[in-house]
């Protein structure tokens, strides 16, 4: 498949690091270093813009080494850019370290991926089919 992307930054376009990867890095494209202090969120810029084909979205999701060594993470993940949406790649970080964590220009803050989607449909009924888990969730299983 391919995505038309405009690289506004000075970073290598993402790509994949392995033949089995399912994310691309995305990288901080900014003018200096950006000091998240704990419990402290941030926007930070890619300077990527990419128009992806109808009925595929790209999700932005935390990298797992941030946040297991850093406890840096990706807010609302994942994140979903749509295919009609032109802007900037943003990255919505928060530090939850209890320690001061340091963005750099050209860092790794997290990972995008392109999946396939479907838009549905709704049909309205008065019931739903049974099923033996029926409105069981949240632990309904119990603990083992």
């Amino acid at each position: 498949m391919r995505i038309r992307i405009v690289n506004n930054s000075h970073h290598p376009l993402p790509a994949y690091e392995t033949m089995a990867s399912a994310g691309m890095d995305l990288r901080a494209f900014i003018a200096g270093d950006m000091v998240l202090k704990p419990l402290e969120r941030a926007l930070v810029p890619t300077g990527l813009f990419i128009e992806l084909p109808l009925g595929f979205e790209a999700q932005v999701r935390p990298r797992s080494g941030l946040a297991i060594k850093k406890g840096v993470t990706v807010l609302n993940t994942p994140g979903t850019i749509d295919a009609d949406y032109r802007g900037e790649i943003k990255v919505i970080l928060i530090n939850l370290s209890n320690e001061d964590f340091v963005v750099k220009d050209g860092d790794r803050i997290a990972q995008m991926i392109i999946a396939a989607h479907q838009q549905a449909e709704w049909t309205q009924v008065d019931k739903l089919e049974e099923t033996s888990r029926g409105a069981g969730g949240f632990g309904h299983t119990g603990e083992k």
